[in-house]
C-alpha cells in the first residue's frame, strides 16, 4: 500500500523559513514524480512544485520560483520542501502526492496518491 506522510508545518512569521518533509513508502514503480500542493483558506488547491525520479528534474510554480526548493533523499524515500522567505499568502495545508507516470504536472489527475496535508501559517 502506497503511504505518504507530510510532515514540518507550523507556524512562522513572514520572511521565515520551513523545511517539509514527504514520507513514501509502498512503493513498487520505477518512474514517478512526487508534487507538492497546497490549499489556502477559501482558495482551490494550486500545485507548487515537483520532482521527477527519472532524472531529478524540477518544476515550480511562478509563485515560489526562488524562494522555494524541492530536493530528494532517495535512500530515505523522503522528498523536502525548503520554504524561505516566506510571505503570509503561503498561508496553506501542503500535501505532497505521487504520480506514478512522472508527467511532472500540476493537473490533480494526474497524481494517484495523496497525503494527509500538513499546515503552514505564516504571520505578517
Amino acid at each position: 500500500e502506497v503511504q505518504l506522510v507530510e510532515s514540518g508545518g507550523g507556524l512562522v512569521q513572514a520572511g521565515g523559513s520551513l523545511r517539509l518533509s514527504c514520507a513514501a513508502s509502498g512503493f513498487t514503480f520505477d518512474d514517478y514524480a512526487i508534487g507538492w500542493f497546497r490549499q489556502g483558506p477559501g482558495k482551490e488547491r494550486e500545485g507548487v512544485s515537483c520532482i521527477s525520479s527519472v532524472d531529478g528534474s524540477t518544476y515550480y510554480a511562478d509563485s515560489v520560483k526562488g524562494r522555494f526548493t524541492i530536493s530528494s533523499d532517495n535512500a530515505k524515500n523522503t522528498v523536502y520542501l525548503q520554504m524561505n522567505s516566506l510571505k503570509p499568502e503561503d498561508t496553506a495545508v501542503y500535501y505532497c502526492a505521487t504520480d506514478v507516470i512522472a508527467s511532472m504536472t500540476f493537473n490533480e489527475n494526474e497524481y494517484d496518491y495523496w497525503g494527509q496535508g500538513t499546515q503552514v501559517t505564516v504571520s505578517s
